[in-house]
């Protein structure tokens, strides 16, 4: 393995000298926390000085990346937010994807309880289905966040150092691998940390592949939400009809603890029948005329796990109900043809 990593920081560094021009921050290597940080990269995972050395001078911080980190799609209001993601094509192509994909979506479906829609849906949110799936070398977008990015310093920096034991296990080339300007990566945009502890090798293959591989992008994700809570054949969120006067925006998203019984007295009432035991957590979304209201349960909250957004959440949601419903209709139409 080291010989690999060896040939492989090599090769790369003399084909960035030959090819490349000199970039503006070559010298990255030479910070004084970058090289803290390889010290205890080589102490605790007895990682190669000399390679991490030659990939950390092949390493540019970004400051993009960083302007991307302050203004996310999560910041924008609801009304601006949907049609992001929620859209025809985006409905249409799902609908392709999950008829393409059906056996291996209803075998992840079967062995996690994550429907195929919503497995469908995530990957929609996330890439388009594999097809767009960010610009930024993953190992830039990881340095640039840990090292030049103090509110979320910690949290970048372990990333980045699951990013190199990922690419040290997986035999990755650690220059090559690009993904979002947060460091996500591959058809499911997973972090470096989900990837190692969540990826599956759902074809049996003996590979981990979320690069390239559909169907373990397709486990993956029914496996990252399965491990988060998801419950089986349980429902998502429920539209609520709201009976006086209530919050405009909701607090901090919160693990659903109250039942939907004292939603209720609270003045919501769901607009279809659903279970009073159900335990919710109020969803409160910015239309341009008013707000909008639903209770999120169990699985709604799993679905935030993947990103703490209650947003992206009901994105998914809405894309999954409208990829289900074209699949359905296409269905209908192949019958009545």
């Amino acid at each position: 393995m080291r010989n690999h990593w060896q040939k492989l920081f090599l090769s790369t560094a003399l084909c960035g000298a030959l090819l490349s021009p000199l970039a503006s921050n070559a010298n990255t290597a030479q910070r004084e926390d970058v090289k803290s940080f390889i010290d205890r990269l080589v102490d605790k995972h007895d990682f190669d000085r000399t390679e991490l050395g030659q990939l950390f001078k092949q390493v540019e911080i970004q400051p993009e990346i960083i302007d991307a980190m302050n203004r996310p799609y999560e910041s924008k209001p609801w009304y601006d937010y949907r049609p992001i993601f929620v859209t025809e094509a985006r409905i249409q192509e799902g609908a392709i994807f999950l008829q393409q994909n059906y056996k291996v979506l209803k075998q992840a479906e079967e062995k996690y309880g994550v429907p195929a829609e919503i497995i469908t849906a995530i990957l929609g949110v996330e890439t388009r289905y594999g097809r767009y799936r960010g610009k930024y070398r993953v190992v830039d977008s990881l340095a640039t966040l840990g090292f030049d990015y103090p509110r979320r310093s910690k949290f970048f920096l372990n990333e980045l150092e699951e990013f190199l034991l990922l690419s040290r296990e997986e035999q990755f080339d650690p220059l090559a691998i690009t993904g979002s300007y947060a460091g996500a990566m591959g058809k499911p945009q997973f972090i470096s940390s989900s990837y190692r502890h969540y990826a599956v090798d759902f074809d049996g293959d003996g590979i981990r592949d979320l690069l390239d591989n559909s169907v373990d992008a397709i486990g993956s994700v029914a496996n990252y939400l399965a491990r988060h809570g998801w419950q089986r054949n349980q429902p998502i969120a429920v539209k609520t009809t709201a009976n006086q006067q209530q919050p405009k925006q909701m607090g901090k998203l919160k693990k659903p603890n109250t039942e939907i019984q004292q939603w209720r007295k609270q003045g919501f009432t769901p607009d279809q029948a659903i279970s009073d035991e159900l335990l919710a957590e109020l969803i409160v979304l910015q239309n341009k005329n008013g707000s909008e209201y639903w209770l999120g349960m169990q699985n709604f909250y799993a679905i935030t796990r993947y990103n703490h957004s209650a947003l992206y959440a009901m994105a998914v949601y809405q894309l999954s109900l409208g990829i289900d419903q074209r699949v359905d209709s296409l269905k209908k139409e192949t019958i009545s043809n």
